[in-house]
């Protein structure tokens, strides 16, 4: 039986549908390379945003040629699955099964039973859940996203994951240092760590800042990146372990969302403006090269124009190299959709679009910098423009295009940056 996995959202669901994939294979599934030849279509969803929700729906009702011309079943996967359960079937009539985030493994018999009745949904919470024993098959021949947590016991008020993913829990350190292994002897160079909060990672007297320590020195692997951070965990003994560490890349995504402590309160983020600001006065003074992105919300539930400003200057005194910038956008179920002060879908709009406005220009100023400079690239494939330039990353996560061949993909190539388009470097290979 052929199985075909459409994935939105975040790298967790990347690596969620490499982990479900192993888990197929190793039960006699097979893959499809296209998704009109598969028997079973499985869309792994996204629900932080009620967009992403939509568009899977969308995309259901696009697939049901395939159930109306030949038996084949569609089912829902992930956190979409997981907040809605049941109802995505009166939602869509196409839907077949709904499997939660922490029941993959009982995917093969749930499948095996959706051909012989009419609809499923399996949707438990397991706390305890980290799929033990179950080496993912990476689908990245250069990179590796490898899950070292599951769950979030944070609750942020705007955020729908605690409820959909679960509570916290860490994966054992020695499987952990078995994927990245494994991933390197296949040939990736690169691997990225994945966890709501990586930052709370702790399996027995294993912290994350030892658990890098260990990832790095697995043998072949030549970088290391790590998401999410949040600010109220980020320690001392992690941001010197960054700065001792010449394969731990020095990049960080730290998201701020506000500028603003009482909006902060609000949010249940646990930190102050002026605490967040000193963590990226820490992580600048131990690496002045350190490259910091981040997540801000605009027109939060009784955002004032002042505590707006407070976001806009803050922005601007740590000048981010980039910024991914939403407007406040409810979630049901999570605390903040039932606060009554709700900020106007207009103002929202205005205030998301002069953060944007600002931080384009901080961005430009920060590519424009790199002028000069000699950067590593690893090399991920032919540019999309030019099949005469090749295309990567640079240690800080800058995309940087040069002339180069196919023969470079998979290899680190020291390049002078001559120019900064838009939100790509230009590079020339240093001979």
């Amino acid at each position: 039986m052929k199985y075909f996995i459409e994935t939105y959202g975040c790298q967790m669901n990347v690596a969620d549908s490499e982990l479900v994939m192993t888990i197929l294979n190793d039960n006699g599934f097979e893959s499809a390379a296209e998704i009109f030849e598969a028997d079973v279509i499985l869309f792994n969803t996204c629900s932080v945003r009620q967009h992403a929700e939509d568009r899977v729906l969308g995309r259901i009702n696009n697939e049901m040629k395939h159930k109306l011309s030949r038996n084949v079943k569609i089912g829902v996967i992930g956190c979409m699955a997981q907040r809605l359960g049941e109802e995505l079937m009166q939602l869509s009539s196409g839907v077949d099964f709904v499997v939660g985030v922490d029941m993959y493994d009982k995917l093969p018999e749930i499948i095996s039973s959706a051909f012989h009745q009419e609809m499923l949904s399996v949707t438990d919470i397991n706390n305890e859940q980290v799929y033990p024993d179950i080496m993912p098959v990476h689908q990245d021949p250069l990179k590796a996203f490898v899950t070292i947590m599951r769950g979030c016991n944070n609750f942020c008020s705007y955020c729908i994951v605690p409820y959909t993913r679960g509570r916290e829990r860490s994966r054992g350190y020695a499987e952990i240092l078995e994927d990245v292994r494994i991933a390197v002897e296949q040939g990736r160079r690169e691997v990225m760590l994945l966890g709501q909060n990586v930052n709370s990672y702790q399996y027995q007297d294993i912290s994350f800042p030892l658990l890098l320590k260990k990832a790095s020195a697995v043998h072949g692997v030549n970088r290391i990146r790590f998401t999410t951070s949040h600010p109220k965990d980020l320690s001392d003994h992690l941001i010197e372990v960054m700065a001792e560490n010449e394969k731990i890349c020095q990049h960080f995504h730290l998201a701020m969302q506000s500028g603003d402590d009482e909006i902060l309160t609000r949010m249940n983020r646990g930190y102050t403006a002026s605490h967040y600001y000193n963590l990226i006065a820490k992580l600048r003074k131990a690496m002045p090269e350190i490259a910091i992105t981040t997540d801000v919300i605009a027109g939060f539930p009784g955002e004032t124009e002042a505590q707006f400003q407070r976001t806009y200057d803050l922005m601007k005194a740590i000048e981010f190299d980039y910024a991914y910038m939403f407007k406040y956008s409810p979630r049901t179920g999570t605390k903040a959709a039932l606060y009554t002060d709700q900020v106007p879908e207009e103002v929202r709009l205005d205030r998301l679009q002069r953060l944007i406005s600002q931080q384009e220009k901080i961005t430009h100023k920060k590519y424009q910098e790199q002028i000069g400079k000699i950067r590593e690239i690893y090399v991920e494939g032919i540019s999309r423009k030019s099949e005469s330039e090749v295309a990567g990353k640079t240690p800080d996560f800058k995309v940087t295009v040069f002339p180069g061949t196919k023969e470079m993909i998979g290899k680190f190539i020291n390049v002078k940056i001559v120019d900064a388009v838009g939100w790509t470097l230009k590079g020339e290979v240093i001979i």
